[in-house]
């Protein structure tokens, strides 16, 4: 099995745009100590609408949807599960919020991590939940005549719960440390838990909250007002790659993070960028038209109707759709397809 010391990671010299996104992400750091002191209320609106977001969107990326109304229904807790894909989105929902509730008190360590596994499967009636993998599991790729193989062989059974084990260590071991800064180290245990992949189902998601759970007790709050898992769903492809340029080598030791770290960084940025958008927004008191014609302004090539609810989370879908009507009407866009295929542009 591969060791794990994550100590050599202050001796790599990290390229500028590394250097540049984490020093940018300092700032925002402090401009987030800010808001938490004095603007708690309006901070607040925006932490349940982040929650559904995030629920919905890292199970998305896996293949498991249900409709928008039953999402809300399911986070209402007003309806139980009707089938498998709703088991998932309820215990994704249940470990997230218990990140969000109790991120000081739950240690990164080997039995916390098959906890909140056990969580996200607490609904399920497969038995997988809370327990490390039993057989050989593969990351596959499927190639463009549709032949599909395996890309990357993760570690044997026998070897994951050592290898979980040694990367908690050495992750904590460095963080009391303060030689590596949190946002280098979060994107390499993010990596190599993805390279164990040490449960039989679910890694991709535990990956995820994983991450919300490590920026939290590193004090970079945001996935609490702005969800990070739609921003990853939204440029999966490009995490995908990152994690395909990361993983090479992985087993001999020799593999370059540069590419996920770069990736993980960026998305957190885009996340910061977007609290302080919607902060100066709702501190406005807008009208809804105005908060449409001002996300459709900083929206750049097409867009959904659903991309703009993103941004502008605060007024409800009918309100949305009544301003792009307006805005069509102005002159301002224009609209091309019909139902679920329907997308708009700006007009120059």
């Amino acid at each position: 099995m591969r060791s794990f010391n994550y100590g050599e990671l202050k001796n790599i010299k990290w390229d500028n745009e590394i250097l540049g996104l984490v020093a940018r992400l300092h700032e925002y750091k402090g401009k987030q100590a800010l808001f938490l002191k004095q603007k708690p209320a309006t901070l607040e609106k925006l932490v349940e609408i982040a929650k559904i977001q995030s629920t919905e969107s890292s199970n998305k990326i896996e293949g498991i949807v249900t409709t928008a109304t039953r999402i809300k229904q399911l986070f209402s807790q007003k309806t139980t599960p009707r089938n498998r894909e709703e088991e998932e989105i309820s215990g994704y929902r249940d470990a997230l919020a218990l990140i969000h509730e109790s991120y000081e008190y739950i240690p990164i360590k080997s039995s916390y991590i098959l906890q909140l596994h056990r969580i996200l499967y607490r609904y399920s009636q497969r038995g997988i939940g809370g327990r490390f993998k039993n057989t050989q599991n593969y990351i596959t790729e499927t190639k463009e005549n549709g032949e599909r193989i395996v890309r990357f062989m993760p570690l044997d059974p026998f070897e994951t719960p050592m290898a979980i084990d040694a990367i908690c260590e050495s992750f904590n071991r460095e963080m009391d440390n303060s030689d590596i800064d949190p946002l280098i180290l979060i994107p390499a245990f993010i990596m190599d838990f993805l390279c164990i992949h040490p449960f039989n189902d679910g890694n991709g998601r535990m990956s995820r909250l994983l991450t919300t759970l490590l920026l939290y007790r590193a004090d970079y709050v945001v996935g609490k007002y702005v969800s990070l898992e739609s921003k990853i769903e939204r440029t999966k492809e490009q995490y995908y790659e990152a994690l395909k340029k990361s993983d090479i080598n992985w087993h001999s030791e020799k593999n370059d993070i540069t590419a996920f770290i770069k990736y993980i960084l960026g998305t957190i940025l885009a996340a910061y960028r977007d609290l302080e958008e919607r902060v100066t927004v709702i501190e406005g008191n807008a009208y809804a038209i105005d908060l449409v014609r001002h996300a459709v302004n900083n929206t750049i090539g097409k867009f959904t109707k659903s991309d703009i609810m993103e941004l502008v989370p605060s007024i409800g879908k009918t309100s949305v759709e009544n301003a792009l009507r307006t805005l069509i009407s102005e002159g301002v866009i224009d609209r091309v397809g019909k139902g679920k295929a329907t997308f708009y542009f700006r007009k120059n």
